[in-house]
């Protein structure tokens, strides 16, 4: 669930990514809703850049830029808003088709971790996630999807911090641990995947934190803890000597060595969706952001085995991520519940 605010890149310079909303249709609601907080001669950002303006080279995106003015904020939050409107609609209509059956709903939020570290966040903005250093752009979504018991599918989980471009002031841990905090302090059942291919133990460890940020816990299960993971994905070199022993070994892991147990976070028929609630109950949970849960700087339980052949550390935009195609066209592997 995102704005397509971004596209594939053939530079490896990590950009601030464009508000996509210049439909005559979106153009139209933006007008009536300013009209209707008394604004009607308020227009959409034209100091916001282009694909490839770097957050300091537009009035809109620099510090202390446009985005805090009254007008910014007002843009911002109808733009964010409306993604979160949609993904509600989306979700209460995929509810009636499931309703009773034992599955578990998700949306996927991408992982915008570049320009993480500026202020005006510009890339996830652009995206629809309208976060900053006193306003939580994820917390309101898992409050959406709390009324329909769906679960949260986030992206990054093997970056680390110090694999990627320092000009793009990314931060993936960061990013993930936000995330994942602002769903389960919603009670939501949170998963993850892994935004690119990687067979070696620093990324599988990564991988291992995250599920379990606090560590096994010996006498239940973990406070914090994945419901799933998706693994991306299947393919030759996967397969291929070293890379299957370490992939093998990270499945055990993620079951804390133990056999599978299918009475482990069972999924229950699927119950119709809560009340609807408005957009400002919505976003009472973006304000106060708080602190993200402390995880823990590696995992009790690592994957020790040699370095994986191949997989990129590094995404195709200079560490950004973003999507890898697949050699073999597979699809990726669900895993079962982490324990």
């Amino acid at each position: 669930m995102k704005r397509d605010s971004h596209k594939k890149r053939k530079d490896k310079m990590a950009i601030s990514d464009q508000n996509k909303c210049y439909d005559k249709y979106l153009q139209a609601d933006f007008k009536a809703a300013a009209a209707m907080v008394g604004h009607p001669e308020w227009e959409f950002p034209r100091d916001a850049g282009q694909y490839n303006d770097a957050p300091q080279r537009t009035r809109f995106f620099v510090d202390n830029g446009t985005y805090l003015t009254e007008q910014g904020r007002f843009f911002l939050a109808w733009y964010s808003n409306n993604l979160i409107k949609h993904g509600d609609k989306i979700l209460d209509e995929a509810n009636k088709v499931f309703l009773g059956h034992r599955v578990q709903l998700a949306i996927k939020i991408s992982g915008i971790h570049w320009w993480y570290k500026v202020p005006s966040h510009a890339a996830e903005i652009t995206a629809g996630y309208y976060n900053l250093h006193d306003r939580d752009g994820y917390r309101p979504i898992a409050r959406m999807l709390k009324r329909h018991r769906a679960s949260l599918n986030f992206t990054c989980a093997e970056m680390r911090d110090s694999e990627q471009s320092s000009q793009a002031m990314s931060a993936p841990e960061e990013l993930v641990q936000q995330v994942l905090s602002a769903g389960w302090r919603e009670g939501l059942n949170m998963a993850c995947e892994n935004a690119l291919p990687r067979y070696d133990p620093t990324a599988y460890n990564t991988i291992l934190r995250n599920a379990r940020p606090h560590g096994i816990n010996k006498s239940g299960p973990p406070e914090h803890k994945l419901f799933g993971f998706t693994y991306l994905r299947l393919s030759n070199q996967l397969v291929e000597g070293q890379n299957y022993v370490n992939f093998k070994t990270f499945v055990d892991r993620m079951h804390a060595n133990l056999p599978h147990d299918p009475c482990v976070d069972p999924v229950a028929p699927l119950q119709r969706s809560g009340p609807e609630l408005t957009i400002e109950m919505i976003l009472q949970a973006a304000q106060p952001k708080l602190d993200p849960f402390p995880f823990e700087e590696h995992t009790d339980l690592p994957v020790q085995g040699l370095g994986g052949i191949g997989g990129d550390v590094e995404g195709p935009s200079g560490g950004m991520g973003g999507e890898v195609q697949d050699p073999t066209g597979s699809m990726g592997g669900e895993l079962p519940a982490t324990v």
